[in-house]
């Protein structure tokens, strides 16, 4: 009888809590565990709202950020968008109740998936200072805005509403919140200042006002006019789908047959691909999904794995893009003039567990960048930046992984974050990024994700190899070009003079010194159009001929201002056939491009044929086996010096081979 009264008191303690009761007492969880992320939290959850309905309306964002200094540890942070505004009835909800929201069942990139964000900044709010949050929205065609004062009814997951109004704005339509939060604002790494200069980067077609406690306005003027393409929504992708998931989603369909399930319920399964599902699992065409079991479902799994199923649809995926990546970075990082971008590079999209992915990595090096500091990681989701755990990011592992020792960067003991001046950027696009906890701080290590983050930066830190060896070798030729054209005209000179004779010519002294081509481009932009001359000094004994390759948008070539005529037009590759150039002579080819913007191309690949390169400064040497009618116009080839570190790395990227002499790296193919 004693065991049973313990069992039933026991029984008695046991009640539910609410979702918003949970995060009340856990509220670490979505970001607020110390006072300097609380302030950091507020604003990224607003900020990520504002662009999100700004984008999913083509509305160019214009977003103001202002905190105040309210009290000791006591801020009043205010967001302010050009958004399409909040009907009144959705307000309440929207911002006043947990896991309430539009973008949780949809598989789509975008910022905020939970629900969880902007109401977590409410309840923060109310829980640390006692006072509501304001939010006023203004739809396009109402006179006036409507304004709430609300708090959220922890017990019941309901919003609490305290005020209501309507009141005149200006703007014709957006949303305004202000909160006053508990909070600590500081500078450094982790602050709002670089969090809103690292969203500039990764959203170059917002405008970002910002204005701090002491009251110093600061704008990040967007970049672009570009608006990212919009995402659609897809059906899930069969590969990397889970047991659970699949009897799931077998319980809740309205198919009646196993192939119509198959084919209504996820990406890219035609109805011939969901019969040799069905064959290679063994099981019926018609039989009912509901009545699957689990080693049903297993067979199911198996036989997928099987099965050629065409890559996921890009078109629920909006990532950034090589132009704009570059274009976010130049702007924001104006200041610092780095030497060199190394191309940006966006993968092909792989699945994870049904969700596609894509990753895209870009390099900046040098200019008035740190050297002798470890190099600075920018790390993104779906275009929202990731600033704290960095040690227990995939981006991170990823970064740790290569050995940078063979890309121009210092790495002690081969692993580890290199040091140097550079910046390494990482971004993840996808549908669903598996975050390692409810702050969405940093991306669980998913092996497929991480892959994909090593082989994007191997490309890049091919490109800054190429462009370190590249400056070494033409900035030590300069020097002793430099050093020749001044001293040996002094000896010349003195000498003449001594012997009372004339100077003499250099130039056949000189070239067999120097004993290089010399090749120097140079591309101005002006009027819509860039203007490229490839500047050819014969500093070699003898005259020499060789063929000069390029490759550039073909479409905006000006075809009437070529000189001199190219031998060859194919794909996006041009061919010169240039003829004897004489012993210190110069010859000039010219090119021009129009239509294009001025960052779209700011950097010339130039390759030579039929001459040994060792002769060659300012252009790599075109492989052998480059097919020009083959190529396509997204496929380049680059080269990778260390023959040894070629054959180790093609071990961990598939994308390298080893090809004799001529070791070929081709990007954006498909891995397998």
């Amino acid at each position: 009888m004693e065991t049973l009264s313990v069992a039933e008191e026991l029984a008695k303690k046991q009640k539910e809590i609410s979702i918003a009761e949970f995060f009340e007492r856990n509220k670490h969880v979505l970001g607020f565990g110390s006072l300097t992320r609380a302030i950091l939290t507020a604003v990224k959850e607003g900020v990520d709202n504002s662009l999100d309905a700004c984008e999913e309306s083509n509305i160019l964002p214009e977003i103001f950020i202002q905190i105040d200094k309210a009290g000791k540890d006591e801020y009043v942070v205010i967001i302010e968008d050009n958004g399409p505004g909040i009907v009144k009835r959705v307000v309440p909800n929207a911002f006043g109740r947990l896991l309430y929201g539009s973008r949780f069942h949809s598989i789509r990139q975008s910022r905020g998936q939970q629900g969880i964000g902007i109401s977590a900044v409410v309840m923060y709010a109310q829980l640390t200072t006692g006072k509501p949050t304001t939010i006023r929205s203004k739809v396009q065609g109402k006179d006036v805005a409507y304004e709430i004062d609300l708090m959220v009814d922890t017990k019941k997951n309901r919003p609490e509403k305290l005020h209501e109004r309507f009141v005149i704005w200006e703007k014709e339509h957006g949303t305004r919140v202000e909160a006053t939060v508990k909070a600590r604002y500081t500078g450094g790494r982790q602050s709002v200042y670089e969090y809103l200069r690292a969203t500039a980067i990764v959203n170059p077609h917002a405008r970002i006002v910002f204005v701090d406690p002491e009251g110093e306005r600061t704008v990040f003027e967007r970049a672009t006019e570009k608006m990212p393409s919009p995402t659609k929504e897809i059906k899930p992708h069969p590969e990397g789908i889970e047991l659970g998931t699949l009897l799931k989603m077998a319980k809740g369909t309205q198919q009646k047959k196993m192939t119509g399930f198959l084919k209504g319920e996820f990406s890219r399964i035609s109805m011939r691909v969901a019969r040799e599902i069905c064959d290679k699992a063994s099981i019926p065409y018609d039989m009912r999904p509901k009545n699957m079991k689990i080693d049903q479902a297993k067979d199911i799994l198996k036989a997928i794995k099987k099965v050629k199923i065409m890559a996921p649809p890009t078109n629920c995926l909006s990532p950034i893009g090589e132009l704009l990546i570059k274009k976010g970075l130049k702007n924001v990082l104006e200041g610092v003039r780095p030497e060199f971008y190394a191309p940006p590079i966006t993968r092909e999209p792989k699945v994870y567990q049904g969700n596609p992915f894509q990753v895209e990595v870009g390099i900046v090096y040098g200019g008035e960048l740190k050297k002798d500091k470890s190099v600075e990681i920018l790390r993104f989701a779906n275009r929202v930046p990731l600033l704290y755990q960095q040690g227990g990011c995939a981006c991170t592992s990823a970064i740790q992984n290569v050995d940078w020792r063979r890309y121009g960067l210092d790495q002690r003991g081969g692993e580890g974050v290199p040091f140097g001046p550079a910046i390494i950027l990482v971004h993840t696009a996808s549908t669903k990024i598996p975050f390692t906890s409810e702050s969405k701080e940093a991306i669980a290590d998913v092996p497929v994700i991480r892959e994909e983050i090593e082989k994007a930066l191997r490309f890049c830190g091919r490109k800054l190899k190429t462009h370190l060896n590249k400056s070494v070798k033409k900035k030590k030729t300069q020097e002793k070009f430099d050093i020749v054209q001044k001293i040996l005209p002094q000896i010349a000179a003195k000498s003449a003079s001594i012997l009372n004779k004339k100077v003499p010519s250099l130039d056949k002294t000189i070239t067999k010194i120097m004993n290089v081509v010399w090749i120097d481009d140079v591309i101005e932009y002006k009027n819509g159009r860039h203007k490229i001359d490839i500047n050819i000094y014969n500093y070699t004994p003898k005259g020499r001929k060789f063929d000069l390759h390029t490759v550039i948008p073909i479409k905006n070539l000006d075809r009437k201002r070529i000189v001199p005529k190219p031998a060859e037009i194919k794909g996006n590759k041009v061919k010169w056939e240039l003829k004897r150039i004489k012993s210190t002579e110069k010859l000039v080819v010219s090119f021009e491009l129009a239509g294009l913007d001025e960052d779209e191309y700011d950097e010339n690949e130039l390759y030579v044929s039929d001459i040994n390169p060792i002769y060659i400064i300012g252009a790599e040497p075109l492989p052998g086996d480059w097919n020009l009618d083959d190529a396509e116009p997204k496929t380049l080839e680059y080269f990778v010096e260390d023959h040894d570190a070629l054959k180790e790395e093609s071990s961990q990227d598939d994308e390298i081979s080893v090809d004799g002499k001529i070791n070929k790296v081709k990007v954006g193919e498909i891995d397998e």
